[in-house]
């Protein structure tokens, strides 16, 4: 099939500094595609409207990547709620009406797994949206998150604006932010057990119970499923307007923590501390779908975790870790 998007196209990728923008921006590069568009947020203020309105009409891109969000683990979402919501809805809102206005041919938006309830049946399938109530440790981002997607339906159904959205499971990777409080799951132990086992600390604590299962996506596999549903995914009539993204396999917390020990070569005791939330009992995603296309990740758990620890400790000597 001819690919609907060209490298001739100006793709303006939003968020580019970011974990997930800049995976997005070499998987772009390495599929050809060189004319890309980025703004720092020096640059543009995504939350000021006739900023975004300005820079779409001075540099009139044809394509746009919405990766840009206030993003952040348990601790940040129930520190910073209305943060969460008022900040992503701006950022959303601007970019996506102001691409519509300004006649760009195609729009991607990344969501997120959380977007569904709590308790949704697993695997979760994209008809889960909207089934039933959120997991109240990251509701606000999840409901930015929703409102981005039915913006884009919305646009896509009354105008005929083609928006797609790719709803990616927990991401990992080169980028990510290893604040000691704010960050996910997955950086969060990484610090914790090269911390611990550079102080030869007797024990490591972690939130919860440990029970909770989850499922984690090479932030460079989302990179190339971007670029795949960029190039080659057409929504019918009857589909939904968004695809999960994510590996289809999952395992519990307390496995993970026993990896990141095994990967940092932490030999002390690892303990829960249960008086912390743990959030969804389990989320993992139905891929079915995207694997259907044509698509499916390609890096292993073990394979990520030991690049990601590596790049780690790389950006931990030069100084560069990201702590925001």
């Amino acid at each position: 099939m001819t690919p609907l998007i060209t490298p001739n196209d100006r793709i303006f990728v939003a968020g580019h500094r970011g974990m997930a923008g800049s995976a997005i921006c070499r998987a772009l590069q390495r599929a050809g595609y060189t004319n890309l568009l980025t703004a720092s947020r020096a640059e543009l203020d995504l939350e000021d409207v006739p900023a975004v309105q300005r820079w779409f009409a001075e540099h009139q891109p044809s394509v746009v990547v919405l990766a840009a969000a206030k993003v952040g683990g348990i601790h940040a979402n129930n520190s910073y709620p209305a943060d969460f919501l008022l900040e992503n809805l701006k950022i959303q809102t601007h970019v996506i009406e102001t691409a519509w206005r300004s006649g760009v041919r195609r729009l991607l938006f990344l969501g997120s797994s959380c977007i569904y309830p709590k308790f949704a049946e697993q695997p979760i399938k994209e008809e889960a949206l909207l089934t039933g109530p959120l997991e109240p440790t990251n509701e606000w981002y999840a409901i930015a998150k929703i409102t981005g997607i039915k913006l884009c339906e919305a646009l896509r159904q009354q105008h005929g604006f083609d928006a797609i959205s790719l709803m990616p499971t927990n991401l990992y990777g080169p980028g990510d932010n290893y604040h000691p409080e704010n960050s996910h799951v997955l950086p969060a132990l990484i610090r914790r057990f090269h911390e611990a086992t550079e102080a030869n600390a007797p024990s490591v604590s972690c939130w919860g119970t440990g029970t909770p299962l989850r499922e984690f996506l090479h932030v460079d596999d989302l990179g190339e499923a971007c670029v795949f549903a960029l190039e080659r995914w057409q929504p019918g009539a009857e589909d939904p307007p968004f695809l999960n993204v994510g590996t289809g396999v999952d395992l519990t917390i307390g496995a993970l923590a026993e990896a990141v020990a095994e990967a940092t070569e932490y030999q002390g005791e690892i303990l829960w501390d249960t008086s912390k939330p743990d959030g969804t009992p389990k989320k993992q995603l139905d891929v079915s779908r995207l694997a259907a296309l044509g698509w499916r990740a390609r890096i292993s758990l073990a394979e990520g975790l030991t690049s990601t620890l590596n790049q780690f400790r790389e950006d931990l000597n030069q100084q560069t870790v990201r702590v925001k």
